[in-house]
């Protein structure tokens, strides 16, 4: 019995690594010529939304097809999320993402707030490190929309023109 317990967790956390795997490369390839610029909460709403329908669709027990299937709708779903932003919501969003990556200590929010709309965020880098001597921060996003907070994670690189691209 202590044996079939133990395959089920295996089973279930090599379906879980699997997902965030492939979840992994499905972000990867949706942000690589992503800048936080260009449509910041599009891009990290759908990043956030990938994993995170990657992580349900291989909890739920889905194979390959399901788990992809996850993350393009996850995808798809986050994305939309970060269309709801109008011009000013996107540019004050990434304005605070420059501030928060160029400047704000790990663990410091960086925070924007749109009267008009009424919508508003944060940016925390979370962690600063270098790949190849460029230099790279993990980073957790909070955007609120009609009182209705979304979280997502990211890394981006700093560019050699000072701009900070998505790396995932």
């Amino acid at each position: 019995m202590e044996q079939a317990i133990d395959r089920g967790r295996v089973n279930m956390w090599t379906s879980l690594v699997r997902a965030a795997a492939v979840a992994t490369v499905a972000t990867f390839a949706l942000a690589s010529c992503t800048t936080i610029g260009d449509n910041p909460k599009a891009a990290i709403g759908g990043l956030g939304g990938a994993t995170v329908g990657g992580l349900i669709a291989a909890a739920a027990g889905g194979g390959g097809a399901g788990i992809a299937a996850g993350v393009i709708g996850g995808a798809l779903l986050g994305g939309l999320v970060g269309n709801y932003l109008d011009d000013r919501d996107k540019k004050m969003a990434a304005d605070s993402a420059n501030r928060a990556l160029e400047s704000a200590p790990s663990g410091q929010s960086v925070a924007w707030h749109n009267p008009d709309s009424g919508h508003s965020g944060t940016v925390t880098p979370v962690r600063t490190y270098q790949s190849g001597g460029t230099y790279c921060r993990e980073y957790q996003q909070t955007v609120t929309i009609d009182g209705k907070p979304q979280q997502s994670y990211g890394t981006a690189c700093r560019q050699p023109d000072g701009s900070w691209k998505i790396a995932n």
